[in-house]
């Protein structure tokens, strides 16, 4: 009887061991996997904003992405001489660390919208939710890309998620420049036609990507091109309200203020939580998944002054500073343009009263005021070597804290394009399809007008040339400047491939190492230096880093990497460099 009992339980054993392995096959539904995940609209939803959070990293733009152009353009100079130096003396080495940041995070945007865009075909959806879900998608890797090949000039175009399952696929090699373009343009033009526009959309299109977004940047595509009349078709349209209502902020500082973000004159930007609401986790990528992040961004500690408690790593040219100061407003006053993007002090910014702009803000005393602070001096970039700090998309200006907080912090939504680009660029496709024409003045009137800054008038641009040279070095970098974008420019106008335009940009980059806050208008023989005498040639382009490299055997390096001259293949296309025009 014994040995039966013990049979028993042997058997009760084994069934009950069986019967635990069979519970223990269920899966996890909290372990989800993309096979698993992205099979309902609910999902495909919170895919999307997931492809948002991706463009607010360090290497997209909540830092590093963001300013590594302004650095390259010739308004903004290395201060620290540390940081950014190789981007900013446009020589940098493969092994240039900082290079390897905006490829590593932006193709992280280019993943999470592949991965959207191949699920979003086999959900059950309403035409409505199936065009903002895939238009969003095809926005979000547009910029993507349109960020990566202005940056590396040749990428991997990688547009099928189900390649990276596949070893021979996953390394993917270069495209030329030109495929990646058209790749942008097309899925920005199908973006244009899916997506809602910023009327239609209500509420959901407040900082999402509508059909103006998508319209805006395939004119900047366009433009980088040299398609001038397909851009300029495009920019009509935006202007005619095709694709939503834009119009410019009354006040030109609404563009950089926390409660005026999403404003009439913002086709898109990048959003940021307001100073103090988010988290505590400060979170550098790529991680950047935490429920308690603190949602900020860091170009601040980059622009803002060192003194004041930034970094110090970026500061304004003594040039764009005197482009401001020779111009007033027709009411006597300095260009606001100047209070909102460079943080001087100015002793007239005490004496405007009863003016309703927050440029000066009525006679309060916070005119010279930086972030709370009372100042009788404009403030040092950086403490060691001196150079003027950059106000814009920092809270210099808002006085809503006294100190500098760094690190991924401040709360101003970068804006990436504003309805003032759209009408410069019709004025520039204007100009080189008919030369000068009142149609052309009309719209930089209208961006002037903003400011109170005298009309153009067309008499006093006797050639395409001419104004061109406007539109170039005056009206852009006073309104763009120290912005994302003016290192773009350069590179489509062909500034790096004409040795009067290198000469030029070389002239507007000049900067002092004295540590003072120099605005002298500075020649070859009383500047330190400038960030453009150290160029090499093919480095207007950031080299593709070379552990990046090394890690896939079918890429190969771009002309940074080679020291290659991309000007023969510029003017191969049909491209031309307009001559330098004095405008004096």
């Amino acid at each position: 009887m014994k040995n039966i009992y013990k049979i028993l339980i042997v058997l009760a054993l084994v069934g009950g061991f069986a019967s635990c392995n069979d519970e223990l096959e269920i899966t996890n539904p909290n372990n989800q996997t993309t096979f698993d995940f992205g099979d309902s609209e609910s999902e495909l939803q919170e895919a999307i904003i997931a492809c948002y959070n991706r463009i607010r990293l360090e290497g997209t733009f909540a830092r590093v992405g963001y300013t590594m152009d302004a650095v390259r353009g010739d308004e903004v100079w290395n201060s620290s001489q540390q940081w950014y130096l190789e981007a900013d003396n446009l020589n940098g080495p493969a092994t240039f660390f900082m290079a390897e940041w905006p490829w590593r995070d932006l193709y992280h945007v280019v993943n999470r919208t592949n991965f959207v865009l191949s699920k979003v075909d086999d959900v059950d959806l309403s035409q409505d939710a199936y065009n903002q879900i895939a238009g969003q998608a095809l926005f979000l890797r547009s910029l993507a890309y349109y960020q990566l090949t202005t940056y590396y000039q040749t990428v991997p175009l990688i547009t099928d998620y189900a390649s990276y399952a596949d070893i021979n696929t996953m390394y993917a090699s270069n495209n030329t420049q030109d495929e990646v373009l058209d790749q942008i343009e097309a899925d920005l033009t199908s973006a244009m036609q899916m997506l809602p526009s910023r009327d239609e959309g209500g509420e959901w299109a407040g900082g999402r990507a509508t059909c103006g977004a998508a319209a805006g940047y395939l004119a900047r595509t366009l433009m980088f091109r040299h398609k001038f009349e397909e851009a300029y078709s495009v920019l009509k349209d935006i202007i005619a309200g095709k694709y939503g209502t834009y119009a410019l902020t009354a006040d030109f500082g609404d563009n950089f203020r926390e409660d005026t973000e999403n404003n009439s004159e913002s086709l898109f930007e990048v959003q940021f939580l307001d100073y103090g609401t988010g988290g505590v986790d400060e979170e550098w990528t790529p991680v950047n998944i935490s429920s308690e992040a603190t949602q900020g961004h860091a170009v601040e500690s980059n622009y803002a002054s060192q003194e004041l408690g930034s970094w110090g790593d970026l500061a304004g040219s003594p040039w764009l500073y005197n482009l401001y100061k020779k111009e007033n407003s027709t009411d006597g006053r300095l260009d606001p343009r100047l209070y909102w993007t460079l943080v001087t002090f100015e002793p007239e910014y005490g004496t405007y009263t009863g003016l309703k702009t927050a440029a000066y803000p009525d006679g309060d005393p916070r005119s010279n005021t930086i972030y709370q602070q009372e100042i009788t001096k404009t403030p040092l970039s950086n403490n060691a070597q001196g150079g003027i700090s950059i106000a814009k998309f920092t809270n210099a200006r808002n006085n809503i804290y006294e100190s500098i907080t760094n690190g991924l912090h401040c709360g101003v939504n970068i804006r990436l394009m504003r309805y003032s680009d759209v009408l410069l660029r019709a004025a520039e496709c204007e100009n080189e399809i008919n030369g000068p024409t009142q149609t052309a003045i009309d719209y930089i009137n209208e961006v002037r007008r903003r400011v109170a800054l005298e009309d153009l008038k067309l008499s006093d641009f006797p050639s395409a040339d001419a104004l061109f040279e406007q539109i170039a070095n005056v009206e852009r970098p006073k309104e763009f400047g120290c912005e994302n974008g003016r290192g773009i420019d350069l590179l489509r106008w062909g500034f790096f491939y004409d040795a009067d335009r290198l000469n030029q940009i070389t002239e507007h980059a000049y900067y002092v190492l004295d540590g003072t806050a120099n605005t002298d208008e500075l020649t070859a023989e009383t500047a330190s230096a400038s960030s453009f005498q150290y160029f090499y040639k093919g480095h207007e382009y950031f080299p593709i880093y070379q552990n990046t490299l090394n890690a896939n055997p079918n890429l190969v390096g771009n002309s940074a990497n080679k020291n290659e001259d991309n000007g023969p293949a510029f003017f191969e296309k049909g491209y031309t460099v307009r001559p330098v025009v004095d405008l004096d």
